[in-house]
This record gives structure tokens, C-alpha cells and sequence, in this order.
């Protein structure tokens, strides 16, 4: 064989393993969920969607999610991923970079979570919201942030970030209630969460606006949809009806569970009925679920306790995970899954998924854990 041959021989041999390479990454064939295992896209690589939420584009699902890194400064943005079936993802790129601009709120090194994505059918576009802290100010902005785009998969124009509702009262705030907030905002020896309780909180932010931590979104039947985030220090629920172009907050929203201490909420529809998953605050940590019930989006609002069935850790820990959305099966009536994250905070980028079938006893929603199963769960 002489020199050139051998040069041929070589750059076919490197063809052939880059195909090789490219055909054991290209694609996953799960056939299943696996609830803590690392779940791979198309590429081979750990799903980077954290915080996330789902939407549906005809026969597609959009996994929308924080991409972590080895901390939790947003430094590159929102990810998305596409899937037909569910178990197994493409990677749609980032669908909202941060900014290298240091003068804009978004940009790089501040903190960017929970992110949700609805469509308008009136204005035909997608429009994404999310927690949003500014860069070096820790946990104290507590901003919502919204962007807009004409393609699911974006990119998606960052609009702005701000607090809710200043110099607005919700519906579900009385005189007597204002009066006995004024009351308890005079007194130094409150216990921690009380402020919230007695809406001391509220009153402090009530001309610069409320505060936006934890949040998650849903679009009714009607079209009318709802931003809902923890607020007042994370004491309170504030449930928001959105504008009709879904890109800023009407001022038609309500206080829930003054002093109740939710976040990670996550929302579905059954029978008419709302409900509504969240977690305590334990800050990484995981906590006890609690789950809710309303007969309008609005409430009055009804705990409906610990919807964890197994034992008692799972019940302590709700299986180590954190509430983030309830997705609706596209195809199967009353089919709901749960999504959750595991947190490690020690290396975000390594957290887990945990997707579990929500069921219902007694007319309640109910968590429990499976090691593998499968959409057909539904259909038994």
C-alpha cells in the first residue's frame, strides 16, 4: 500500500468512526419513564430543563426548563426539547438566551427559573414567564419576567421583568382585613411567617408592587390564563387572571393561603374542578406536598393535605423532588402526570426528573412512587 492509499485508508477509517459516533448519539429509544435516572436526549445528554413546564403544539410536546450549570446563576438560559411520545427528547437549543448586555435585566449571572409557556390563540403567539432575580442581589428582586415569540421553539424577545400588582388591591382583601394588617405591621414580635398571616408583607409592598418568587402558569378551556406564584416572602399564594394578550398581569387577582408558606406551584383542570399541587419552604431541601382544590381559578381555595401515598419518608420528602407542572396527556381523558424535580444544589446540572402518574382517591389527587412505568398506566 503506498503513502496515499494509506492517507485514503486513514480518513476513511476516521469517517467511519465519526458515523459510528454519530449513530450511538443520534437518537434514545426509551420505552419508559424511569423516575430519577439520568434522562437522555437525542444527543446523549442529560436533559438540561429544570423548573420546567410543557406545551403542546399539535401532536408535540415542549419541554421548557432553567439549563443549569455548576451553580445556580442563569448563564445560558431557557432550554427546550421536542418529543412525540414522551420518553424521548430532541434538543431544540435555548429558546431565551441571557443577555451580554450588563445593562439589562437579563443578564448573565442572575437568576432565571421556573419557566411556563402559553400560546395565544388571539394574537397567535407564545408567550414565556419566569422567576427572575437581578444579577448580585441574591433572592431580593423577586421579579416575573416575560418574553414573547412567533415559533415555539423561539428565540423568544425578553420583554421585562418587574413586581405585580402596585398600588392594587386583590379581590379578596376586605377593609376589616386592610385595618387588621395596619394593626399587626405595628408590632415588633412577630414570629417568622406571621407577616404574611396578618398581611403585614402586603402592606409593605403594596405601592412598589408584590413580590414574585416560585411561579407557574395555566391556560383555562376559555382561554383566559392565570400566572400563579408564591409572594410576601414566600408566605403567600397570589393567584393573577393575565391580560388577553398574556403578556402583562390584570388587575383581577386574589390572595391564597395568607401564611401558608407554598411554593412550587403546579395546576390542572379534572371535572370542572381546579387543583393545585405545592410544596413548604425548606429552601433546597425537600418537604411534605400539599395539594388543593377550587371551584374557580380564583378560589376560595380548600387544602386537601399530603397527596403522597407510601411511606413515611416519601410522605416527609414527597420522593426527594420538588413540584414544578402537571401535564395533561394529550389523547387519554383524566391522564395527569406529575412533574418534579430532585435539587442538587451542590451540582444543579445533575438534577434529576421524577414523573409520576397523578390518581385520584376519594376525590382527592394522589402521588405514588414507581420505579418504571409507562403511558399505558392510564388506559388500566
Amino acid at each position: 500500500m503506498n503513502i496515499k492509499q494509506m492517507k485514503l485508508s486513514r480518513r476513511l477509517f476516521q469517517l467511519l468512526t465519526m458515523c459510528c459516533v454519530t449513530l450511538t448519539f443520534a437518537q434514545t429509544d426509551y420505552k419508559s419513564f424511569q423516575p430519577g435516572e439520568i434522562w437522555e436526549d437525542n444527543n446523549g445528554v442529560h436533559i438540561n430543563a429544570h423548573g420546567g413546564g410543557i406545551t403542546v403544539v399539535n401532536d408535540t410536546y415542549y419541554w421548557f426548563g432553567e439549563h443549569k450549570g455548576n451553580n445556580n446563576q442563569a448563564l445560558v438560559g431557557v432550554h427546550v426539547y421536542s418529543s412525540k411520545d414522551l420518553y424521548n427528547w430532541k434538543d431544540e437549543g435555548v429558546a431565551l438566551k441571557m443577555k451580554e448586555d450588563t445593562s439589562s435585566k437579563l443578564q448573565k449571572g442572575s437568576v432565571l427559573e421556573r419557566p411556563k409557556v402559553i400560546y395565544n390563540d388571539k394574537t397567535n403567539k407564545y408567550v414565556l414567564w419566569f422567576h427572575h432575580e437581578l444579577k448580585g442581589q441574591g433572592y431580593k428582586a423577586a421579579l416575573t419576567g416575560v418574553a414573547v415569540s412567533d415559533n415555539i421553539t423561539g428565540p423568544y424577545e425578553y420583554i421585562d421583568s418587574f413586581r405585580m400588582h402596585p398600588g392594587v388591591w386583590p379581590k379578596n382583601f376586605s377593609e376589616e382585613e386592610k385595618a387588621h394588617a395596619e394593626t399587626y405591621a405595628k408590632k415588633e414580635d412577630l414570629k417568622w411567617g406571621q407577616r404574611s398571616k396578618h398581611g403585614v408583607y402586603f402592606l409593605r409592598d403594596f405601592e412598589g408592587g408584590q413580590m414574585s418568587r416560585d411561579m407557574t402558569l395555566f391556560k383555562d378551556e376559555d382561554g383566559s390564563a392565570y400566572h400563579i406564584t408564591a409572594s410576601e416572602e414566600n408566605g403567600t399564594l397570589i393567584i393573577s387572571k393575565l391580560t388577553d394578550d398574556y403578556l402583562s398581569l390584570s388587575n383581577e387577582y386574589v390572595r391564597v393561603f395568607p401564611g401558608g408558606n407554598n411554593e412550587a406551584p403546579a395546576i390542572f383542570k379534572k371535572d370542572g374542578k381546579y387543583y393545585m399541587f405545592s410544596s413548604g419552604l425548606t429552601g433546597w431541601d425537600p418537604n411534605p406536598a400539599r395539594s388543593a382544590m377550587a371551584d374557580s381559578m380564583l378560589g376560595p381555595w380548600k387544602s386537601l393535605g399530603n397527596p403522597v401515598r407510601g411511606s413515611e419518608e416519601e410522605k416527609e420528602t414527597t420522593f426527594r423532588s420538588q413540584s414544578t407542572y402537571v401535564l395533561p396527556v394529550v389523547g387519554k381523558k383524566d391522564a395527569f402526570i406529575f412533574m418534579a424535580d430532585r435539587w442538587t444544589p451542590k451540582n444543579p446540572i445533575d438534577g434529576r426528573y421524577i414523573w409520576l402518574p397523578v390518581q385520584f382517591e376519594d376525590g382527592k389527587p394522589i402521588l405514588k412512587w414507581y420505579n418504571e412505568w409507562k403511558l399505558d398506566f392510564f388506559d388500566k
